[in-house]
């Protein structure tokens, strides 16, 4: 599965702790990545400087749903579920 254009909800909804070129301590939930593009594109993308989460982190029908409000309400909720000191169900 490809990125959906003009998504950008990995790059956004998602908390990064690793350090980002322009965001050295990383970045909360919610808040757009400064290698965010007008566009919506990732200006590290495929670059050695791109943190490992966001390599890592993969398009795929159940994350991306069919629409970019579905991508933010799944990334949302994982970071809700993951998030520290929330209890992890068993």
């Amino acid at each position: 599965m490809e990125c959906r254009m003009g998504c950008a909800a990995c790059c956004i909804a998602v908390s990064i702790s690793s350090q980002i070129p322009g965001m050295p301590g990383g970045k909360p939930a919610g808040v757009p990545c400064v290698q965010l593009l007008p566009d919506l594109r990732c200006a590290l993308f495929g670059r050695p400087e791109r943190p490992g989460v966001c390599g890592s982190l993969r398009p795929s029908p159940e994350m991306c749903g069919e629409s970019p409000a579905d991508a933010f309400a799944y990334l949302e909720r994982l970071e809700r579920l993951t998030a520290p000191g929330t209890a992890k169900p068993v």
